[in-house]
């Protein structure tokens, strides 16, 4: 036992799964960890034994551990081990409360749902009605996790034929079944074949096939389909999932004052105008990415068009100027600093190039301190309801841009 203490300092401080082998060289038990380091040293810190795996600690010889680059391949991974050597304490101590499995349908547009372990043995009898099914996933969050996949592989929860776009997309999240802009067999290609090969561990292959789609796109001018290949890459190359383990499994790997963020993909681009009366013109974009400034991506811009005093003419050449930069990527959100002429502006604008996303305006008031919060009337209750639940935030990127256009404006007056 000391030796196997011993190792657990070279373990790495990453995401992954952990193999406790016994003295027979049998795999007795497979878990998923966000840092391995932590969560293996967790099993010999504790003053008592919480968890049933814990009292079977004395039987483990050996431990083995396999790196991976998010808790969400980690989850995917343990899942398969599971699944491939059915470890002798992963199946005693299963839950069938705990354990899920995600399935997809034969349907003309096919599901993808999860079920747990109780429905999953009543419906094998109708297990054909299924075209894939993965799993288990212990002590997974479900909901996270399938909130998670839909945004990295497009998964469609609408309707199809709908004849309006649903919430995602408008939010650029779904391609189109809603609205018809997507035959089965494309969604197939496009969605389920990816989804698939990701679930199945394969996440290397599964990239090189996006990036040699993504270069064929390009080649033959369906440079909307590029982008989108490009950006799927991107999302998957930097997958941020920590909620997708329950509180108390976080809890138990948790060491010292250690803390595990919450899942926080959206990106939020705020805009604000500032100005001197008729000169002085300026224009700032900021940019909120996991509920936090990514200043990196902050631009500003010097009004060159306006004549006079409109900040909304300035507002339309700041957005215009910046969508013609096809090499940044487009937010899930577009906040703007201004009331409903600003709004209806900045949705003239993306119409006209056929983005659709939304857009939320915060009516400030001569002395700031007022925010009514401006959405256009055919945005969706889902997003509606979004606005109500982050309006902190929103009006925290307003504050930003408002602050940084302030910034750019005086180091002009000082030049």
């Amino acid at each position: 036992m000391v030796v196997v203490k011993n190792n657990i300092r070279s373990f790495p401080d990453k995401p992954g799964i952990y193999l406790f082998f016994d003295s027979q060289k049998e795999l007795i038990y497979v878990g998923k960890a966000t840092s391995l380091k932590n969560r293996v040293k967790s099993y010999f810190v504790s003053t008592k034994t919480s968890r049933p795996i814990e009292q079977m600690i004395h039987k483990v010889v050996d431990i083995k551990t396999i790196q991976t680059d998010s808790v969400l391949e980690a989850i995917i991974l343990e899942a398969n081990y599971i699944k491939k050597f059915q470890p002798k304490y992963n199946v005693d101590l299963k839950d069938d409360k705990s354990w899920n499995y995600i399935v997809i349908t034969n349907d003309k547009f096919p599901r993808v749902n999860t079920i747990r372990q109780h429905e999953f043995k009543n419906l094998k009898l109708e297990i054909k009605n299924f075209q894939f099914t993965f799993g288990p996933y212990p002590g997974l969050k479900t909901k996270e996790m399938m909130s998670l996949l839909r945004k990295l592989f497009y998964i469609s929860t609408c309707e199809s034929d709908k004849g309006k776009p649903c919430f995602y997309r408008q939010l650029g999240q779904c391609l189109g079944v809603c609205i018809g802009e997507i035959s089965p067999s494309e969604y197939k290609k496009k969605v389920i074949k990816p989804l698939v090969q990701f679930l199945s561990g394969k996440k290397k292959s599964l990239l090189k096939n996006l990036e040699r789609e993504m270069k064929l796109a390009s080649k033959n001018h369906e440079f909307e389909e590029a982008g989108r290949l490009r950006d799927q890459i991107r999302q998957l190359n930097r997958i941020q999932d920590v909620a997708l383990l329950n509180k108390s499994f976080v809890e138990n790997e948790k060491l010292g004052n250690s803390e595990i963020r919450k899942l926080r993909n959206l990106r939020i681009e705020g805009y604000d105008i500032s100005n001197l009366g008729t000169t002085g013109k300026v224009g700032s974009m900021v940019v909120f990415e996991n509920n936090e400034a990514n200043k990196s991506q902050y631009r500003k811009f010097k009004i060159k068009t306006v004549v006079g005093q409109s900040d909304v003419d300035c507002l339309g050449e700041v957005l215009i100027r910046r969508l013609k930069h096809t090499d940044w990527p487009l937010p899930e959100v577009f906040l703007i600093d201004g009331g409903m002429p600003q709004v209806n502006r900045t949705k003239k604008i993306l119409n006209s190039l056929n983005i659709n996303i939304p857009v939320v305006g915060i009516a400030k008031g001569s002395e700031r301190k007022k925010n009514d919060f401006i959405i256009s009337n055919y945005q969706s209750k889902d997003f509606v309801y979004w606005v109500n639940e982050n309006k902190k935030l929103l009006i925290q990127v307003r504050d930003e841009a408002h602050r940084f256009a302030i910034k750019y404006q005086r180091t002009l007056r000082k030049i």
